[in-house]
């Protein structure tokens, strides 16, 4: 499910750290799509064992073609994008990921800008996929695509009201990852908007003790006795 108009929001603890993956920030910037399912593929027999959690994903051969064909691989953006519980549950728990992570909610994003003490500016982004409620592209573009937030993952999906973006490309035969700050460069008013405001640091606490009114703190959105300490 796409987002459409709907507004996202994220929070950057600091006015100046650009919006990347945390796969971008492990080097994984020009990972092929296929290559980054071989490698979640084969951690997953670990990762339920520890978990005892069973993901019901496609074989890789099954991914490896669809990676390679880019009609049917543009479709999944609008349906069922393959193995996204895994990949949502895999984001929450610290793998590197493709998914930019956004929330429905200022509030949530204004929690996770103020979270840490920071000596400069915060920044909120808003960001708008489709606000005429039509995109387009050619072949050879980067695209964004939202992933909406119907999914069966992990809690803190819903507790922080999570969407996730996509940046890929199609390109040597087949799709691979990009990053999403070369399609907000292009500054297209008609898709793919982003606003960023800065907001001083000195407001943390009074933010936080907003936010908290609102019973809206670490606690309540991890739940884990480490956010309980926090």
């Amino acid at each position: 499910m796409s987002a459409g108009g709907q507004f996202l929001f994220r929070g950057h603890g600091h006015a100046s750290w650009p919006l990347e993956t945390t796969l971008e920030r492990s080097g994984g910037q020009q990972l092929s799509f296929a290559d980054y399912y071989r490698i979640i593929a084969a951690v997953r027999p670990q990762i339920e064992t520890f978990t005892e959690t069973r993901w019901d994903i496609p074989e890789y051969p099954a991914i490896e073609t669809l990676a390679k064909n880019y009609d049917e691989l543009s479709l999944s953006f609008y349906g069922r994008f393959p193995a996204y519980s895994y990949m949502a549950y895999l984001r929450h728990h610290g793998f590197p990921s493709p998914l930019l992570d956004w929330t429905r909610t200022p509030y949530v994003a204004a929690y996770f800008a103020f979270r840490r003490p920071a000596p400069v500016n915060v920044a909120i982004y808003v960001y708008s996929e489709r606000p005429e409620n039509i995109k387009g592209w050619s072949s050879d573009e980067k695209q964004i695509h939202t992933l909406g937030p119907y999914v069966q993952t992990h809690r803190r999906h819903y507790l922080q009201q999570s969407t996730y973006t996509i940046c890929l490309a199609y390109g040597g035969g087949e799709w691979h990852f990009a990053p999403h700050e070369r399609v907000f460069a292009r500054d297209n008013s008609h898709q793919d908007v982003l606003w960023k405001f800065n907001i001083p640091a000195t407001e943390r606490v009074k933010v936080l003790k907003l936010l908290d009114g609102y019973n809206l703190n670490a606690f309540s959105l991890f739940e884990s006795e480490e956010a309980l300490m926090e």
